[in-house]
């Protein structure tokens, strides 16, 4: 198979259409042509995946692939540039009208129920299409303009648009080029994971630490995960990312020497925690390096249990069946909810840093910190609060009963040779 193709459809894969999109934005620019760009995204699909299972998902995605195939004329290129989204570039368009009738001629295709082993379903899909150089002249900001129009498509139950407005094309570069230099980042060696420890509140001895990971970038410094993460999470990076994290924090934990009991936290997102076989991975990383002296940890947001609760509840009940705990991390910010409370298959809350630390200057910051350590107690969950940085905000959280600290008053993330060198120092002062 060509080094350009998605494993799964044969199509052109995410790089691959990067390269070919800026390429054909250049060539509408210095032309003067007209270039269209049509994104369609599956509705529904990890519902699909749940009711069918993954192997019906992945003959669904061909299915999808071939008709857009069908759609493409012989300059046009195909691509599938997420989990279930797709991309049509369209070149030499003579008019809007070509573009119009490109995405009618999708939807006539994908009309045609999907028969697959598990039984026949109607695939719905959603599509935003954006024109170059009527909507954008710079390709990141074409595709992103494609994909502002499919959300607004789907926040307005139509089918399909254009974008509404035109805009001008500014800030899109930096993220354009760290996009298409993150694919690949893991393969290089470029990821790293820092270890930032975690500290029993009431005598400061360390029972854990949270894997972060990093990108030293050969050009631009340290990327911070707030700049890559949500790239990864738009262009489907994230589970190879993560199981990568998974592995590495597993195997590094298993050489730390410590006296006490020790865990290792690794972040999960949400689309991974509905997925069947993540107890599988989880397990399969045990097995491979995992250590009895050394409790792994995953940290999920709160996200993650309401898309779809019973999902999500079952697989993170079969990943406690290992001997794993979870950990609901970013707790009070997103969507809780008491009622699930009494069936939560989870053994810690971290309470956000936003509550943390605007405990010293903010009574109501400090009142929710205490309601969510009270509320977590009642369950049998113990707290975790994270980005503590000054002495005034963890005697305010040791007065409330917060059973972990973490964050820069006691120490930063480290690798995990420097990690290590720490506990052994922390252990020879205990000693």
């Amino acid at each position: 198979m060509s080094t350009t193709e998605d494993e799964l459809t044969g199509l052109h894969h995410r790089r691959s259409f990067l390269s070919l999109l800026r390429q054909q934005v250049g060539f509408s620019n210095e032309r003067k042509t007209l270039l269209g760009l049509v994104v369609v995204d599956l509705d529904g699909f990890a519902r699909l995946n749940a009711a069918h299972g993954y192997g019906f998902g992945d003959e669904a995605l061909r299915h999808v692939a071939q008709h857009l195939q069908s759609v493409a004329r012989q300059q046009d290129y195909v691509a599938r540039i997420g989990d279930n989204r797709f991309a049509l570039l369209l070149t030499r368009m003579m008019n809007q009208g070509h573009a119009e009738l490109a995405v009618q001629q999708v939807f006539r295709h994908l009309e045609v129920p999907f028969r697959g082993p598990q039984g026949t379903v109607r695939l719905i899909a959603t599509a935003g299409v954006a024109l170059c150089p009527l909507h954008a002249t710079h390709p990141e900001h074409l595709l992103r303009q494609a994909e502002k129009s499919l959300e607004m498509a789907r926040g307005a139950g139509a089918r399909w648009m254009f974008p509404p407005e035109i805009e001008q094309d500014q800030g899109f570069s930096e993220f354009w080029d760290l996009e298409i230099e993150l694919d690949g980042a893991i393969e290089r060696g470029e990821l790293q994971l820092g270890y930032q420890p975690k500290l029993r509140t009431s005598d400061m001895q360390p029972v854990g630490a949270e894997a972060l990971m990093v990108w030293p970038h050969r050009s631009r410094g340290v990327v911070s995960p707030e700049q890559f993460i949500p790239i990864a999470e738009k262009t489907g990076q994230i589970r190879p990312m993560t199981m990568w994290a998974l592995n590495t924090a597993v195997r590094h934990a298993a050489a730390w020497k410590h006296p006490g009991p020790m865990s290792v936290a690794v972040n999960v997102p949400a689309d991974m925690v509905v997925r069947d076989d993540l107890p599988d991975l989880v397990e399969n990383a045990l097995r491979l390096w995992g250590d009895p002296a050394v409790e792994l940890v995953l940290e999920i947001t709160e996200r993650s249990l309401v898309s779809d609760p019973r999902q999500s509840f079952g697989i993170l009940s079969r990943i406690r069946d290992l001997g794993v705990k979870v950990s609901i991390d970013d707790f009070g910010t997103g969507y809780s909810c008491l009622a699930y409370f009494k069936d939560i298959p989870a053994d810690e809350l971290k309470i956000d840093r936003s509550f943390v630390q605007g405990m010293v200057s903010d009574t109501a910051s400090a009142d929710i910190a205490t309601l969510i350590i009270d509320l977590a107690h009642r369950f049998g969950l113990s707290v975790v609060a994270e980005g503590v940085e000054d002495i005034e905000t963890f005697k305010l959280l040791r007065q409330r009963d917060c059973d972990v600290v973490q964050g820069h008053f006691f120490a930063r993330a480290m690798r995990t040779d420097a990690f290590a060198t720490w506990l052994q120092a922390r252990s020879a002062v205990r000693a």
